[in-house]
């Protein structure tokens, strides 16, 4: 039985209704009850320690990390599979200041979170106190909100205040400073009465009537139309309404990163990855369309190559919920600011259907023999290259298993290569690209959902940033299988280097200790694998074993992803696998 499966505390306490006398720290663990929360990711410290010592009376499980930053992305991963608020804890100077990397990386991707730190008494706030640091204005940019709480008595309506800001509108973290002095004072707590008063929409989240009927004219008379989904559609529960408007109006669906999952791969619309490393005919269909309807994406550079030269015949309709995001990167022609899946319901109604035959023909066409994404088409004379590790991984897992990826070249090849059905089973590192990210999400994920299986995929250079948690796993008892794509480099930024910098591999060749060795050392099982031969029988291994397991992937070191996109280049302007002609307008890129 894993730690998460137990609860030692929760015979200690019951919910607190009534209006009840309590101390600071009891406040927060209280009304962190009464807003649903069984687990939080923590670190404890001088400033934070009321709070800690408070715990034991109530029913929240703690788990203690090695790293503050390995809190901040459990929280995170936390939340990506479960669709909750992620909460992490910390203390005061380098225990807030450790979570901010995590912040961040939650921030750019629309993660709700809600992180606590403890903070120096109040009557020495400002005095350089040991351990004090101004956590609130160093987290202003990378926060949606956060709260500096120097009375016992304000900590309910912050904190539930809290998580209505990071659960509402375009999600986000959300962080909580409180002093010490707060945690150790009483005060009358009453959760019902530290209820926020109920959201309000912002003004412009109201769709007019004429926009409505405007994007499905546009619709209607498009001829070569593309649906773009983003990871708007997770976080609005919108999955069924952009099936409905796909099927109904027969219109491809290109997929951002974050987006994986959100839209069936296996579904015959689907056309796959978009942006950098997207697949060819998805691009092109990009840049040949005349209507783009993006659902939930925030045209980002990754996606669109250069603003002047995106699509640009085509019409564009704007569905999100941050009006900020409208007009930023990309003009639309009709915006609809708001929740997409009210959106998508109101606009539904206004589309009878139409016949896409011959678009999708065109598509299909451009796609070639490249539709199957044919792993053979790579060498396979005992070498061992990451894409055969992804489709083996996608093949044996049935593609139902949660794959939480690093950042760099082993994160393209999964989204190339690892076919998702259903959302939230993609957890990765999207708008901040943070190393480290990979091992610290996946026991979050685990946490949120003990009954999925887990994998890491992470690379031999982004592992070594958070390797640190494997001892998290093991005290935590959790069954959380560990990939290492090792190719001796930090792959993606070799890639860089070749194509870019004349193959000045400056910095970036790797020297890792003995993986399988260090997950001994924690008790891990695990095995080296050489041999595209010897990978499926190591899966299983992994996958049969009850517990952690640790594979290392020794694959081919100078290997690069394709297709990519130069930067400052046109999405349609493609480095190809070598080997394909450069002149092919429609190559059968892998």
């Amino acid at each position: 039985m894993s730690n998460i499966e137990k609860n030692d505390n929760a015979h200690l306490a019951e919910p607190i209704t009534g209006p009840t006398r309590l101390t600071g720290a009891e406040i927060l663990w209280a009304t962190l009850v009464g807003e649903g929360v069984t687990v939080v990711f923590g670190y404890p410290g001088g400033a934070i320690l009321p709070v800690y010592d408070a715990l034991r009376k109530f029913p929240i499980h703690h788990i203690l990390v090695r790293h503050e930053q390995g809190a901040s992305h459990m929280a995170d991963g936390y939340s990506r599979a479960s669709g909750k608020v992620g909460v992490a804890i910390a203390t005061s100077g380098p225990g807030a200041t450790n979570l901010v990397t995590g912040i961040a990386t939650a921030m750019l991707d629309s993660i709700p979170m809600v992180c606590i730190t403890g903070q120096v008494s109040s009557k020495v706030l400002g005095s350089d106190a040991f351990q004090e640091v101004d956590i609130t204005g160093i987290t202003l940019p990378i926060t949606k909100h956060n709260f500096l709480v120097n009375r016992p008595e304000d900590i309910a309506p912050a904190v539930r205040y809290a998580f209505q800001i990071a659960k509402s509108g375009r999600p986000g973290p959300v962080l909580v400073d409180i002093t010490k002095d707060a945690q150790q004072q009483s005060a009358l707590f009453d959760f019902a009465a530290a209820k926020p008063r109920p959201y309000a929409a912002h003004p412009m989240l109201s769709v007019q009537h004429d926009h409505l009927h405007e994007a499905a004219e546009l619709i209607r008379n498009a001829k070569r139309p593309v649906i773009l989904a983003g990871h708007g559609i997770m976080q609005s529960n919108a999955g069924e309404q952009v099936r409905s408007l796909a099927e109904r109006m027969q219109i491809p669906v290109g997929t951002t990163l974050l987006g994986l999952g959100a839209f069936p791969a296996s579904h015959l619309l689907n056309m796959g990855m978009m942006g950098m490393h997207g697949e060819s005919w998805v691009n092109h269909a990009i840049q040949e369309a005349d209507l783009l309807i993006a659902c939930g994406m925030r045209f980002d550079d990754r996606v669109i190559g250069t603003p002047t030269t995106y699509s640009p015949n085509s019409k564009k309709i704007h569905i999100e919920v941050d009006p900020a995001e409208i007009n930023k990167n990309i003009k639309a022609d009709v915006a609809l600011v708001g929740d997409l899946r009210q959106v998508l319901e109101q606009l539904l109604p206004l589309l009878p259907g139409r016949d896409g035959s011959a678009w999708l023909k065109t598509i299909a066409d451009s796609k070639g023999s490249a539709a199957v994404l044919d792993i053979t088409n790579l060498p396979d004379s005992g070498h061992l290259y990451a894409a055969h590790v992804m489709h083996d991984l996608w093949r044996i897992t049935d593609g139902k298993a949660i794959i939480v990826t690093d950042v760099g070249q082993h994160q393209m090849w999964e989204a190339q290569y690892y076919r998702h059905d259903q959302p939230r089973t993609l957890i990765t590192s999207g708008g901040l690209g943070t190393m480290g990210f990979a091992l610290p999400a996946a026991i979050g994920a685990k946490v949120a959902c003990p009954d999925k299986e887990v994998w890491v995929i992470a690379g031999d250079g982004g592992f070594q940033m958070t390797a640190c948690e494997l001892a998290t796993i093991v005290q935590e008892k959790l069954d959380i299988n560990v990939a290492i794509i090792n190719n001796g480099f930090l792959g993606m930024v070799r890639q860089w280097q070749e194509f870019f910098y004349e193959k000045n591999y400056e910095s970036t060749p790797l020297v890792s200790p003995d993986f399988v060795k260090l997950a001994d050392a924690h008790g891990i099982p695990g095995a080296a694998v050489r041999d595209r031969g010897d990978l499926e029988a190591a899966v299983q291994s992994a996958r049969a074993h009850k517990g952690p397991y640790l594979l290392n992937f020794l694959v081919e070191k100078e290997d690069s992803v394709y297709p990519m996109i130069p930067a400052g280049a046109a999405l349609h302007e493609m480095i190809r696998r070598p080997g394909r002609n450069p002149l092919d307008e429609h190559p059968e890129d892998l």
